[in-house]
């Protein structure tokens, strides 16, 4: 069946809702949203997501081991048929960053992977789970799309100061390595493949300075597809605010439909 599958980087639950996701989830077309960083209980994070709950979303949450830290969910129109917290890791089971949720003719993830800054004990964090979890993600079949923040710019075309930030985490050549090796097992960068060769579309601009005002941003979240369902990516879009002031996140729906 058809799917639009819509992916966010919240920034805070709590605080998004109260500055326009609700307004957001109300208008949408989407039949599914992956939220990461919802740095909230699940009581918490229902309580913020009430109003749209109570008009009709279903909520799968994966709350975050960390108070204030990742946390990841999928909300959808329909109550997926199975869902499944974590991806088998001993070290990283109950961090709040990865949730699967199946549904009729589709497996969607929704997955947080946390910055990193190079040459720290948290970049050697961000290497074991991505090593880990890329050994997952190889392990999955056809109808199966994973949708995030990855926190990893694959190439130069997905920022815009990439000259500058050729060693700084997002952009490390471990990293980029790490996503292309992804894509030669057999996924499909969805937003990249129908965007092909131009910059960005970036989704991801820091608050700092002018960076939304210059367009000076990065494209790091992602949705990656195997097979079958990668060929059903008709059409991608970065939901930008048209503002400055009419962002309720640092991050920017990316929304894809699939046929």
């Amino acid at each position: 069946m058809p799917y639009i599958i819509s992916s966010v980087n919240v920034n805070g639950v709590r605080a998004a809702t109260g500055k326009g996701m609700l307004e957001w989830l109300a208008v949408t077309e989407a039949d599914i949203v992956c939220v990461q960083e919802t740095r909230a209980t699940d009581e918490q994070t229902r309580a913020a997501l009430a109003p749209a709950l109570d008009s009709g979303w279903f909520l799968a949450h994966a709350e975050p081991e960390s108070k204030g830290r990742a946390g990841v969910g999928i909300l959808s129109r329909r109550p997926p048929r199975e869902v499944r917290i974590g991806f088998g890791s001993a070290e990283f089971g109950a961090s709040g960053r990865y949730l699967e949720a199946d549904f009729e003719d589709a497996t969607v993830a929704s997955v947080y992977v946390h910055s990193g800054e190079e040459n720290t004990a948290r970049q050697d964090e961000k290497y074991r789970f991505l090593a880990e979890f890329g050994a997952y993600l190889k392990s999955r079949g056809d109808a199966y799309v994973a949708c995030g923040d990855w926190n990893i710019a694959p190439t130069e075309l997905d920022l815009k100061n990439w000259k500058g930030n050729l060693k700084s985490a997002g952009f490390l050549p471990e990293e980029r390595a790490w996503i292309a090796d992804l894509l030669a097992s057999g996924y499909t960068d969805v937003v990249r493949q129908l965007h092909p060769g131009v910059n960005g579309p970036y989704s991801w601009w820091s608050y700092r300075g002018r960076a939304f005002d210059n367009d000076s941003g990065w494209r790091i979240d992602l949705q990656l597809a195997r097979g079958g369902l990668a060929e059903r990516a008709k059409q991608a879009v970065v939901e930008r605010a048209a503002a400055y002031d009419q962002r309720w996140s640092d991050h920017a729906p990316v929304t894809v439909q699939y046929r």
